[in-house]
Parts: C-alpha cells; structure tokens; sequence
C-alpha cells in the first residue's frame, strides 16, 4: 500500500512539474502541429502506406521530445533527494506510467491533426485509435528506460541514439504492420498474435527497467 502511495506521488509530482513548465508542453505541441502542416504541405493528402508510415515516423520524434527528457531533466541533487524518499522500483514505475500517460495523450491529438490535414483513409478508426494508444505506451516505455540508463552517462544522447536504434525499428515495423489493419475492410490473419507480441517486448521493457533500474539508482 505504501508503494502505491508513493508511485502516486510522484506521479503527480511530475503532472504538477509538467503543468507548471507549460513552455515545454506547449513546444510539444507546436513541433507536432508544424511537424504534420509541413508534411501536409510536401505531399497534401497521401495514400494508405505512405500516411501510415509518416504517421508512426512522426510518432517516434514525438516519443523522444516528450519523453526522452524525463531523466535527463533530473538534476543529481534531485535524484538524491528522491532517494532518500522513494525506493527505486517505485520511482522508475512513476516515470514510466507519467510518460505512457503523456504519449498517449499526444499520440490522440496527432491522430487527429493528421486526420484533419492529411485526409483520412482509416476503414477502422476505432481500432487505429486503440493501436495509436498501444503505440504510444510502447514507445514511451522503450525510451522511458533507454532515458534512464542513459542520465548515468556522459554522453547522453549520443548513447540514447545508439541504444535506441537497434530497439525502436523492429517495434516501428511491428506497429506498421498491426495498424495496416485499419486501412482494410478485412483483419488480416495474426493480428492479435502480433498485439500480443508487441505486449510481451512492453511487459519485457517493464521488467528489465524494474531489474536494472535500482543498480544505477545505487550509483
């Protein structure tokens, strides 16, 4: 019970910290908003393939403005004093459902930008809704921790580009292929065995970060 308590707040720690700092919320939203304009502009309203893959494209720049800072914000003296207060699983857990509750979040208001400016060619819309959230976790959880291990670093984001890399394209892939669904009057056979892979790397990506996370807490 006292975890539960203590993952909340600092939950709503960091909803209080991200409501206050509204300029970096606010430069989320504009880098979204012009990102989808100018890609309205280059190319107007594109076909299926075209739209689903710059949608996930733009996703992930997405993820790693709003989540990626998430560690790296924390000064040392901070990280010190949460120490003293929270355990680390907790404070690892906190992070990651704060930044799945904000990607996801983002990930509806793209989807609707997009949809208002690159047309809509979704014959599902309520099941790319659904896949546009489940995204929007995983990738928030895959750089949550990549985040984590890489604030203990010197050279921060060169090592969140080099970790992420071989992490993030074969769940992009994956995400492209589950959402292609949507643009079909058919479900294609092995959706669902594709969801619930893309399940099990996330439950994987909670685990390792609960594992690893309190050794470099220690550090």
């Amino acid at each position: 019970m006292k975890n539960k308590q203590q993952i909340l707040a600092l939950v709503k720690k960091d909803l209080l910290l991200e409501t206050r700092q509204q300029y970096t919320l606010y430069g989320i939203l504009l880098y979204l908003a012009s990102t989808i304009y100018v890609a309205y502009l280059a190319m107007g309203q594109p076909e299926e393939k075209v739209w689903n893959g710059l949608f996930w494209v733009i996703q992930l720049f997405v993820c790693i403005n709003a989540v990626a800072k998430s560690f790296l914000q924390e000064s040392r003296g901070r990280m010190l004093y949460f120490y003293t207060i929270a355990g680390a699983g907790d404070f690892v857990i906190s992070k990651l459902i704060f930044n799945a509750l904000l990607m996801m979040v983002m990930s509806i208001l793209s989807l609707g930008v997009f949809m208002v400016l690159l047309g809509n060619p979704l014959e599902h819309a309520a099941t790319f809704l659904f896949i546009t959230c489940f995204g929007g976790l995983s990738l928030s959880l895959v750089f949550t921790f990549l985040a984590a291990i890489a604030a203990k670093a010197q050279q921060q984001s060169a090592l969140m580009a080099i970790m992420g890399f071989p992490i993030i394209i074969p769940q992009l892939l994956l995400l492209m292929k589950i959402a292609n669904s949507a643009f079909s009057s058919v479900i294609q056979g092995g959706w669902w065995q594709m969801v619930g892979l893309l399940a099990g790397l996330d439950a994987m990506v909670i685990a390792l970060a609960v594992i690893l996370f309190p050794f470099l807490w220690k550090d």
